[in-house]
This record gives structure tokens, sequence and C-alpha cells, in this order.
């Protein structure tokens, strides 16, 4: 009889959290819809709250297709080029 153990090892990430804003005064702000029905607006009226609160810009919109999948790679390093942080969230 043969024994196997049922362990297995995951490979290493090299990615690693971005360190905390100090401020999100005048910040752009990106958002990321996921294809569900009222996600743009509800993700627009978030977005707006940090325009009124914080004097935030709006820089950029980004859409994905499927709201249970991640957000393409290319897609979020394109907005990670133009904004400084980033909303997102379901709208049903």
């Amino acid at each position: 009889m043969q024994l196997y153990a049922p362990t297995s090892t995951t490979p290493k990430r090299k990615a690693h959290r971005a360190p905390p804003l100090v401020s999100i005064d005048g910040l752009r702000i990106g958002v990321l819809e996921n294809g569900k029905l009222n996600a743009t607006e509800m993700l627009n009226e978030v977005a707006e709250l940090f325009v009124q609160r914080h004097g935030c810009t709006v820089a950029k919109l980004a859409s994905k297709s499927n709201a249970s999948a991640p957000a393409p790679a290319n897609t979020l390093v394109k907005v990670a080029q133009e904004v400084d942080f980033l909303i997102t969230g379901l709208g049903d």
C-alpha cells in the first residue's frame, strides 16, 4: 500500500497590497462596473459623494462583462495608470 499526502503547495504570489491612502482629497476615482442591472447608476452616485465630500474627480469608467469573474488584467492595468483609487460594487 502506498499513501499520498493530500496537501499541495501553492505558487508564491508576487502581488502585494497597495499602501493605504493618507488622504483622498482631490484624488482621481476610477469606477469599475460589473454589467449588472443598475451597477453604473449606483457606482456613479457613490463616486459623486467622493466628488462632493472630498473634491475628487471621476477619471475613468471601466466595465467588465461577467459579474462573477475578475476584471481582465489589461483593464486593471490601464485603469490603474489613470486613477488614484478604484470603486466597484454590485448594482442589484
